[in-house]
């Protein structure tokens, strides 16, 4: 897409422009913006700049010829003096904004990593110390219900990528969370949260008594080993038998994790009716991540097209309402997803507000401002910007790429926000 330079003064409504300022320099929220009033126009005249760049491509109006411009479209030193005061306060409160929302993504990371430390010491404890693993769990799950189920907004972040061989933990994590959220989006108790946290969170935990050969093997597993494999579930129970308190329906889901709506998954081949009802939210949930995260990560999905996948491939393995719930869940751009904006910008959803699924928060790419000082932008308060597609990690140029960082293993963690 090809610019030109055009002096400030031919500018008018319906001109699509790259201002020559960095973000912070000027009170728009994006730098690339088509004008939408005249006011603008006056805007952009007070900002002390001879041009912009228009885009005529983008654009429904041509610059305004030199002598056309008449002397009532030149803002006088009054107007423009007033119109410095008032957007260098709406400069500065936008700026301040977007560092509250750093703090609360440092927070938030925080929170995270202190559940990624328990969820660590629970797998690691459950053989040895099976009861003061079990009630550990069972706090973390609580804390984390108890979050879903206050007033107030949830928002849903994108958290740090994972080691490779922490990979159940981040796994049972996100699965955990997902669940509690589904359960939630449904209508269920809390203590139905719990349970469908517990077995989350457990789920893949026989997977410790797997070979870790079978377990890292990228290439088709053998049939014997494709066995070894579906006995996990079966695994998982038996070390949970270890502690006589842990929930009984818990065990059942995750006895049932594998089993599909159509009767076609393992080890019992249950569809419907046939299977608990949490069972049809964690079965979902965890071939949503296990999508993200293959053990050949060539073969990873973005959230993008993992829901995708879920939807129009797998649609038969699941019961139609806890399916669709997770797509209303998540949105249509999960975090984690790279998205295009309508005016041609590149961004990484970080965060969904649940209760405002198509308006994200976006990290947006652009080369004037240091990668660690990017402008995140909320949807939901920009009218006149909109997400026009998701894109594939590979359509990124490679600086794109590195400056937005996407994620080769997708975290999500939960942040409760009160409303105001």
């Amino acid at each position: 897409m090809k610019g030109i330079k055009v002096a400030v003064e031919q500018l008018q409504p319906g001109i699509f422009i790259q201002l020559p300022l960095k973000w912070f320099q000027h009170p728009f929220v994006l730098s690339h913006f088509k004008i939408k009033s005249a006011e603008q126009v006056k805007i952009i005249k007070s900002l002390g700049i001879k041009y912009v760049i228009a885009f005529p491509a983008k654009s429904d109006e041509k610059p305004l010829p030199t002598q056309d411009i008449s002397l009532d479209q030149i803002t006088d030193d009054t107007e423009v003096e007033d119109l410095k005061d008032e957007l260098t306060l709406l400069k500065e409160q936008r700026i301040e904004k977007l560092k509250v929302f750093r703090r609360e993504i440092n927070r938030t990371e925080k929170n995270f990593q202190r559940s990624m430390s328990h969820v660590k010491t629970i797998m690691k404890d459950i053989r040895s110390r099976p009861v003061q693993a079990i009630e550990q769990a069972g706090q973390l799950i609580d804390e984390i219900s108890e979050q879903l189920l206050s007033k107030g907004d949830v928002v849903l972040h994108l958290m740090s990528e994972s080691k490779e061989d922490e990979g159940l933990y981040y796994h049972s994590l996100n699965v955990s969370i997902l669940a509690m959220l589904l359960a939630k989006k449904k209508g269920l108790t809390k203590a139905s949260l719990s349970t469908v946290g517990m077995a989350g969170l457990f789920h893949d935990i026989g997977k410790l008594k797997v070979p870790t050969q079978i377990l890292r093997k990228t290439e088709p597993l053998t049939a014997p080993e494709e066995n070894f494999l579906k006995l996990h579930p079966k695994y998982s129970v038996e070390i949970l038998e270890l502690a006589e308190s842990f929930d009984e329906k818990a065990k059942l889901i995750i006895e049932q994790h594998h089993e599909f709506f159509d009767g076609s998954g393992h080890p019992k081949g249950l569809s419907k009716s046939q299977l608990d009802p949490l069972t049809h939210i964690l079965s979902v949930v965890n071939n949503y991540d296990n999508l993200c995260h293959p053990q050949d990560i060539k073969k990873a999905k973005t959230p993008y097209a993992s829901l995708s996948h879920l939807f129009k491939k797998d649609k038969h393995k699941y019961e139609p309402e806890s399916l669709g719930l997770l797509v209303k869940l998540l949105g249509i751009y999960p975090p984690g997803t790279v998205v295009e904006l309508d005016n041609g910008q590149r961004g990484l959803v970080i965060s969904v507000n649940l209760n405002k699924l198509l308006f994200p928060n976006v990290l947006l790419y652009d080369p004037a401002i240091p990668k660690e000082q990017a402008v995140i932008i909320d949807l939901n308060e920009i009218e006149d910007i909109k997400i026009i597609k998701a894109l594939n990690l590979n359509q990124l140029e490679p600086e794109i790429y590195e400056y937005l960082s996407p994620r080769t293993r997708v975290n999500y963690y939960i942040d409760h926000t009160e409303n105001k």
